[in-house]
């Protein structure tokens, strides 16, 4: 394998330098992770266009002819370089990370090789949100025109829209259909007076579950009779499975709702357990009762989930009831990317893994148009003042969504998700601070410029103000680290009394009053460096051996 490497790196250090599927950097000693994530999704990119079976970034070599290898200390050790490709999956589109981190020691030097993969056709690959390229030997934005290409790959057969000959009506539930003729009209009222002399194979057809009068998997899925579609459409599975556990995560109850998954929606509401909580609103000091969940949220939650399910994964949607949370899955890559590029975006994918179905369900009343669900939930979940849906994309193959039925915090809540002045991407950041969540660090950054969290990075909390104006002081206070003096201050009061002691001695002294913002390894941390200070500035100084020291004044501020 190493001489194969050796060819490679051999190879790549004499192709042109226009090329823009590889690169080299010297990366003597570090490298900025954020810029790697976005050479990981600029090469893999161009190596999905340029047709290439991977994108290489080399470190240890000169970026320049005749690229000499230099050598490169970056992350020696194994369990770092293992780390960094998780840190890359948890940031790239559909949890893309490298092939592999290749390492070889030459007599000139280490060399580390990331080997990239392309992009996946019709995907293109972004970091963080954002979409990279290459231009020359220049990183940037990836070009309109590339970003196309690569989404026009996509143009496969769409499993929704496939037509299956041998169904007719008769395989279609009355119900479903007569319900669906009420919504098509809700979403579409300027056909009310026509509609009524449609028979159902022309409302079909106008609706877009049909095409020209034959029956599609969408028309199936959507308004089948279950026997017909378990007749019609095996192996796929149409099933939304509903399952309630206790409070210890053991089952209690559960129900496999099956087609037509257009009344799938109301038989789930009759199943969720949407009580009644107390709930204090922004500006009042009279409490009210709403509902823990809100059924719009639910419908769009549970409707996304039918709209981009993978049914040739032959899996059910799942609803999983625990106390105070919903957690909606569905099978299949989330293909946007990520969550934020959808609410930034706030425009219609380009993309769908089942358009002809997604489009039937516009039509049809059940989702509002094709790719604004999501923002809408967070939406109508902030003015609610509840936290807002959490997105699990950790298993590339699977979507998760938790809608917390229970406010975390009030006293926050009401500022964090109410007030006016926050944009939605801010709320969002908040209501992770709120829940502990990881933040990206630049946007922890600015919310603490603005003065709304405080405390160490990554260990926030809200700011003073906020938490004032939020009744939450006493909490403040127990996070807000006090003034460096006043912790030099209990170690002089205690050596006046004691004459001296030692680190663990003064460890026990100030841990219990520092920020509960700090971690344990922090706040010794604190106590470590305070000393250190103090010896600098000439007040203490260590005495007897290091490990078993003990501090007392120096000889000048005792006369002093």
């Amino acid at each position: 394998m190493s001489e194969a490497l050796k060819a490679k790196l051999t190879e790549l250090r004499g192709l042109p330098a226009e090329l823009e599927w590889f690169d080299f950097k010297e990366a003597k000693h570090s490298f900025d992770p954020e810029k790697l994530g976005e050479y990981f999704s600029a090469l893999s990119n161009e190596a999905n266009l340029k047709g290439q079976p991977c994108g290489w970034l080399v470190f240890g070599v000169e970026d320049r002819s005749p690229r000499t290898i230099v050598g490169t200390r970056y992350k020696t050790d194994r369990a770092a370089l293992d780390a960094m490709k998780k840190h890359v999956a948890d940031q790239t589109t559909q949890r893309l990370t490298f092939i592999e981190i290749h390492e070889l020691d030459l007599p000139a030097g280490r060399v580390l090789m990331f080997e990239i993969p392309p992009a996946p056709p019709g995907v293109p690959v972004a970091w963080k949100g954002h979409f990279y390229g290459r231009d020359g030997e220049s990183i940037g934005a990836l070009n309109p025109e590339e970003y196309e290409r690569i989404r026009a790959q996509a143009a496969r057969r769409d499993w929704s829209a496939e037509v299956v000959d041998v169904a007719t009506l008769e395989d279609l539930d009355p119900a479903a259909v007569a319900f669906a003729r009420t919504e098509f009209l809700k979403k579409q009222p300027q056909h009310a007076e026509e509609a009524t002399i449609w028979d159902n194979l022309t409302f079909l057809n106008k609706a877009k579950a049909t095409l020209s009068g034959k029956m599609t998997r969408t028309a199936l899925v959507l308004l089948g009779k279950p026997e017909s579609v378990l007749r019609l459409l095996q192996p796929a599975v149409v099933e939304v499975s509903w399952r309630l556990n206790d409070a210890s995560g053991e089952m209690r109850d559960y129900e496999h709702i099956g087609p037509p998954l257009m009344l799938a929606g109301q038989a789930l509401l009759k199943k969720i357990r949407n009580l009644k909580v107390r709930h204090m609103p922004g500006g009042s000091l009279f409490p009210e009762e709403v509902t823990q969940y809100d059924d719009q949220v639910l419908r769009e939650a549970l409707h996304n989930c039918i709209a981009h399910q993978d049914y040739t994964a032959n899996a059910r949607i799942t609803v999983v009831e625990n106390d105070g949370e919903l957690t909606f899955s569905n099978r299949g890559s989330f293909i946007p990317g990520s969550v934020e590029h959808v609410i930034e975006a706030d425009a219609p994918p380009d993309v769908y893994r089942n358009r002809f179905l997604a489009q039937a369900m516009v039509n049809l009343n059940m989702i509002d148009t094709m790719g604004s669900g999501i923002r809408r939930m967070f939406n109508v979940q902030r003015r609610r003042s509840f936290p807002l849906p959490d997105y699990d994309l950790s298993d590339p193959q699977r979507v998760v969504v938790r809608i917390t039925g229970r406010i975390i915090d009030e006293r926050y809540t009401r500022l964090l998700l109410k007030s006016t002045d926050l944009s939605l991407a801010e709320a969002i950041a908040l209501d992770k601070v709120q829940k502990k969540k990881d933040v990206d660090r630049e946007v922890l950054t600015d919310l603490k410029r603005r003065g709304l969290i405080e405390g160490r990075i990554p260990n926030v909390f809200v700011a003073a103000k906020v938490a004032a104006a939020t009744d939450a002081k006493a909490d403040h206070i127990r996070n807000r680290a006090f003034d460096k003096d006043y912790y030099m201050g209990l170690i002089l009061s205690y050596l006046d009394e004691y004459t001296e002691g030692s680190y663990a001695e003064f460890k026990t002294l100030l841990v219990p009053k520092l920020s509960d913002a700090l971690n344990a390894g922090q706040k010794e941390k604190f106590v470590s460096n305070l000393l250190q200070e103090m010896r600098r500035d000439g007040i203490i100084e260590p005495r007897g051996p290091r490990s078993k020291a003990r501090w007392a004044f120096t000889k000048s501020s005792r006369l002093s």
